[in-house]
């Protein structure tokens, strides 16, 4: 099973797939969401959203993880 991932910032769709794991960094620290994940909705602090092995820098955001579906808005370096 894997994740339906969608990255936006205000202006366009940075990453829309699937893939097995992301990895983000959140204000309490980094955490990373897998298929079956609870649901969650955190904000994001500056550093990198990691999607399976692609790297995404950020300078901050929000997470929303929900039945396998991962919405992330964020700001880009």
């Amino acid at each position: 099973m894997l994740l339906n991932v969608s990255i936006l910032n205000l202006s366009r769709v940075v990453f829309e797939g699937q893939a097995g794991r992301v990895v983000v960094s959140g204000e309490e620290g980094v955490f990373e969401i897998l298929p079956f994940h609870k649901r969650i909705m955190s904000r994001l602090i500056t550093g990198e959203v990691v999607v399976d092995q692609q790297s995404i820098p950020i300078r901050r955001g929000v997470i929303k993880a929900d039945q396998n579906t991962v919405t992330i808005i964020i700001e880009e370096k």
